[in-house]
């Protein structure tokens, strides 16, 4: 019966085409897959941040799915040169609905390249602060004091200015002593309390001297260096020292004080 025979040719014809285009996509994923993790162990050997050699894995990856998509299309009689020609149309549109992320991932490239601050060190930007726990393409971390996560979008990082404390943090405090205070031995008591503290670096060492001289009091600042994880134990602990240390020598911490006399009208 013709009408049989024509099934027949049509479904054998599409039958292996379906297959041969099955047999295509399978060897296309299995090669992305190899050539991802023979790029990743490749740029390895390389001195290279982790996102940027995640990326270019994942591109190598996606460059070889999309050839492997267009053969497979092929294979179904699809032609390829109008089909390239409207998706370049539509990652236009796709473009201008993406330009933040497209924004925060050129943004990222350019902070792992510049590297202006690294992973473990603290930063201040845009109002925020914290340990940056991550740099990732599209967004940096930021470990707050409080133990709270702080996102920041990459593209609010470029251009701002940025304040990179390092891996370690200047403490800035202050104590008043009273007017008739032998200063010389309230800073050699204050240095004493100062190198005590296992928290307080070494080096750099610590500034102590004389800041304000204050309406009631003389202002010290005691500016020693710690480690960030130490920066407010060891702020804590110094004031509680000071006070405790200072009383123990009688050293008066003096409080605001204002003097109200009365006169009388007659």
């Amino acid at each position: 019966m013709p009408g049989k025979t024509i099934s027949t040719d049509l479904l054998i014809q599409y039958g292996l085409q379906a297959i041969s285009a099955l047999l295509i996509l399978a060897a296309g994923i299995l090669l992305s897959r190899w050539a991802g993790k023979y790029t990743e162990r490749s740029l390895l050997k390389i001195e290279m941040e982790p996102p940027i050699r995640i990326l270019l894995s994942r591109v190598v990856k996606g460059v070889i799915i999309l050839f492997t998509l267009l053969i497979v299309l092929q294979q179904f009689g699809v032609q390829i040169f109008p089909l390239i020609a409207g998706l370049g149309v539509a990652g236009v549109g796709v473009g201008l609905a993406l330009q933040g992320v497209f924004l925060n991932l050129f943004a990222g490239i350019s902070i792992i390249f510049t590297k202006p601050f690294r992973v473990g060190e603290f930063i201040e930007v845009l109002g925020v602060h914290g340990e940056v726990q991550a740099i990732d393409l599209f967004s940096t971390k930021l470990l707050h004091a409080d133990r709270s996560l702080v996102v920041v979008p990459n593209r609010k990082i470029i251009g701002e200015i940025l304040h990179n404390y390092g891996h370690i943090r200047q403490l800035d405090l202050t104590v008043g002593v009273a007017y008739g205070t032998d200063l010389t031995k309230a800073l050699t008591l204050v240095r004493r309390i100062v190198d005590a503290n296992p928290r307080v670096l070494k080096d750099p060492a610590a500034a102590v001297g004389i800041s304000l001289l204050g309406d009631s009091s003389i202002n010290l600042a005691v500016k020693p260096w710690a480690k960030m994880p130490d920066y407010g134990p060891a702020q804590a602990e110094l004031y509680q020292a000071i006070v405790e240390q200072f009383g123990a020598a009688g050293i008066q911490i003096p409080f605001p004080q204002r003097e109200v006399r009365m006169l009388s009208a007659g």
